[in-house]
C-alpha cells in the first residue's frame, strides 16, 4: 500500500470524526446547527468521501484528490462566512431562504440530526480551547487544503511504506 494512500485515509477519518464531534454537540448538548454549520458538514463529507475515494482507487486519484481540495475549500469559504457573522451579530443569517433550502434536501429527512439546520448563526457558544466552532473547523479545512494540494501537486511516484529507503 502507497504511504499517500494512508494519508488520504488520515483525511477521511478527520472528517468523519468532525461530523461525529458535531453531531454529539448538538445531541448531547443541544448546540443546534444553524445553515453555515450544516453546509460544513456537507463539506467535510465531500472532502471525507474524495479522501477515501482517492485512497482505494488509483485511477481515479488526481480527480478525487481535486475534488476533495475543492470540497476543502468551498467549507474554508463557509467557515469565513460563519467567522464573519459571529464577529459581526447584526448580519444573523438567522430564518432565512438559505435555511428552507437546506431543509428541503432529502438528507435533510433522511438524517435530521446531521443534516436539518434548525439553529441560528450567531449564537455564541463558549470557546473550545480559544477558538469557536466555526474557528476550528477552518483550521481543519486548510490543514486539510494544504495537505490536499502537496497530494494533488506530488509527482506520480510510487512510494511504498515497505520500500528500501538508502
Amino acid at each position: 500500500m502507497r504511504l499517500n494512500s494512508y494519508v488520504y485515509f488520515g483525511i477521511a477519518a478527520v472528517c468523519f470524526s468532525l461530523i461525529g464531534a458535531a453531531v454529539y454537540m448538538q445531541l448531547a448538548l443541544d448546540m443546534l446547527p444553524c445553515p453555515l454549520c450544516v453546509l460544513q458538514r456537507y463539506a467535510f463529507i465531500g472532502t471525507g468521501l474524495f479522501a477515501l475515494i482517492a485512497g482505494v482507487q488509483n485511477s481515479v486519484r488526481r480527480p478525487a484528490t481535486a475534488l476533495a481540495l475543492a470540497s476543502a475549500l468551498g467549507g474554508a469559504g463557509v467557515a469565513a462566512k460563519h467567522l464573519y457573522v459571529l464577529a459581526n451579530p447584526a448580519t444573523s443569517c438567522g430564518i432565512d431562504p438559505l435555511e428552507t433550502g437546506l431543509n428541503k434536501i432529502f438528507l435533510a429527512d433522511w438524517l435530521p440530526a446531521v443534516f436539518r439546520a434548525d439553529g441560528l448563526c450567531d449564537t455564541p457558544y463558549a470557546p473550545i480551547l480559544g477558538l469557536s466552532i466555526p474557528g476550528w473547523t477552518m483550521v481543519w479545512y486548510c490543514l486539510m487544503s494544504i495537505v490536499l494540494l502537496v497530494l494533488l501537486l506530488q509527482k506520480n511516484r510510487p512510494v511504498s511504506i515497505f520500500s528500501d529507503a538508502r
